[in-house]
């Protein structure tokens, strides 16, 4: 894994004797020595954890007509939202698949924050290159960046104990700087992230980023917060039936395919992909993304196939593990229209037949809006 980028913390993660996988090109850290993917997802759904995920991209973009130049591309209406919010958008192609899902901070008309998956941010640069004005400046500051999220129902106490704004609204964010043994470290607080918790991502420069993890260790230890992987993430973001790029969403599986509607302004006069998810909207979805609870001890993977009670097929597993609130297998699935929830339907694990009930995600209660 030499030839894998690293964020500014992966000697930290080696030092706390981490387990690493490749993602997106990047090593990641999957899971944690003398913790493991269960403890750490317990961690943030009962107390607080802090993910690593400067793997995400970081695009600026800077100059007068930058918003409304992102926003005739991307499918989220950014008239919605004011300066000092986020929002949830998309990327789609030509025939309404996802090229990406990701997260614009809004400072100002002039002024814009773009976090796309890492695997897509070249995509993302090159949707919004295509046709830049030239008053607009794009920036990727991927590299120069890092993005640390502290997730559970203390993370407001964590965040505070080390200084930080924390209790703003969902999908706000916050401008600060952080006071740490190197100096003051100027950050970005937005209450956003992956778990369907309460909880915050912090973005700061990348030579800041080890005193920023570092104080935000420190102000967790009273909570007793655990440093998380990428095994607890996908865990955690599953049980809230949070799509993941690559598996839920692609360019082959349309906006509408998976149910992001909402993340589209239909009112807007375009943007990437609008006739087809226009004229998809109208004729309706032949599959949508839904999801699936075990009957039994089946764990369901990608690329499984899902059947009706006849022994029809009638879709396929995007995402599945064990979901360790609920003490069973559940996943994400493309399936035709016309299984209602509450279908019971079949998936094969390891050439058997195991008894899954269609349902409606999220799996658990989601608090990431309280408060």
């Amino acid at each position: 894994m030499s030839d894998l980028l690293t964020t500014p913390l992966h000697a930290w993660h080696e030092e706390a004797g981490a387990k690493f996988a490749e993602f997106g090109g990047w090593s990641m850290p999957l899971e944690y020595a003398g913790a493991g993917i269960l403890s750490e997802h317990a961690a943030v759904r009962s107390g607080v954890g802090i993910f690593d995920v400067s793997h995400l991209g970081t695009v600026w973009l800077r100059g007068p007509g930058a918003k409304d130049h992102a926003n005739g591309i991307l499918t989220n209406d950014l008239g919605r939202i004011a300066p000092g919010q986020a929002q949830y958008t998309l990327l789609c192609n030509e025939s309404g698949g996802v090229i990406d899902d990701l997260i614009v901070y809004l400072f100002s008309d002039e002024e814009l924050l773009l976090v796309p998956n890492t695997a897509n941010a070249a995509a993302v640069i090159g949707a919004l290159t295509a046709e830049l004005p030239d008053a607009v400046e794009l920036t990727d500051e991927h590299r120069d960046r890092a993005i640390i999220a502290v997730q559970g129902t203390q993370s407001d106490e964590v965040l505070r104990e080390a200084g930080l704004p924390a209790g703003h609204d969902y999908m706000e964010f916050a401008e600060a700087e952080l006071a740490t043994d190197a100096g003051a470290v100027p950050v970005t607080v937005c209450r956003t992230g992956y778990t369907g918790e309460r909880g915050y991502e912090v973005v700061a420069p990348a030579d800041g980023a080890k005193a920023v993890w570092q104080r935000l260790i420190e102000a967790g230890k009273p909570y007793g917060m655990q440093p998380a992987g990428l095994g607890a993430r996908d865990t955690l973001r599953t049980e809230l039936g949070y799509p993941l790029h690559g598996q839920d969403l692609s360019p082959e599986i349309t906006a509408l395919e998976a149910k992001l509607g909402w993340a589209i302004g239909w009112d807007k006069p375009s943007f990437a992909g609008h006739e087809a998810l226009r004229q998809q909207r109208a004729d309706k979805p032949t599959r949508l993304l839904r999801g699936l609870v075990a009957n039994g001890r089946g764990i369901p993977r990608p690329g499984m196939t899902v059947s009706n009670e006849a022994g029809e097929p009638i879709g396929t597993i995007t995402s599945g593990t064990f979901s360790p609130t609920l003490k069973k297998g559940i996943g994400l699935a493309l399936i035709t229209v016309g299984n209602p929830d509450g279908s019971q339907v079949n998936v094969e694990v390891r050439n058997r037949q195991e008894s899954f009930t269609l349902t409606k995600p999220p799996f658990v209660a989601a608090r990431v809006r309280e408060g």
